[in-house]
């Protein structure tokens, strides 16, 4: 799993696995999917980061694993 933010487009990206996205769904305003071959979201991206989280601190994301 990756997780990337591109402050210059505004946008945080969570990548699950390395499959090939065949397609790509915006399911709510600014929020987008993708897909893989077998239909499974391999990918989710925020758009408008910092409209959604106006207080959000990238450089402080905590990580958690359970």
């Amino acid at each position: 799993m990756r997780l990337h933010v591109d402050k210059a487009a505004d946008a945080l990206y969570l990548r699950l696995d390395d499959s090939p996205i065949i397609e790509s769904e915006e399911v709510s305003p600014g929020v987008v999917l993708d897909y893989n071959e077998r239909n499974e979201v391999v990918g989710v991206e925020f758009l408008n980061l910092s409209k959604r989280s106006p207080q959000l601190d990238v450089q402080a994301f905590q990580y958690e694993n359970l």
